[in-house]
């Protein structure tokens, strides 16, 4: 089922008990822990911040770098390195 369809599904169902105050706070508050409990693959520790930084100055040290020549701009240089 599609996200649009879900959220159709979701307000309609909610809309059938729009005028009890109890289920409805009921209902937010159970979103607001699911939504608690959602994973966000962007957010990292320090220590694995960290790490990432220390992985990156090894590459460049072993010279699996690649740079940006003076006059490149950044497709160019996406194009090149593929």
């Amino acid at each position: 089922m599609s996200t649009l369809r879900l959220n159709s599904e979701l307000y309609r169902a909610m809309g059938e008990i729009a005028d009890d105050e109890v289920l409805l706070t009921k209902v937010l508050r159970y979103v607001k822990k699911l939504a608690a409990k959602r994973d966000d693959d962007s957010k990292m520790t320090r220590e694995e911040f960290l790490a990432k930084i220390e992985k990156g100055e090894e590459e460049y040290r072993q010279g699996k770098c690649v740079e940006m020549l003076p006059d490149e701009d950044l497709d160019d240089f996406l194009k090149r390195v593929g």
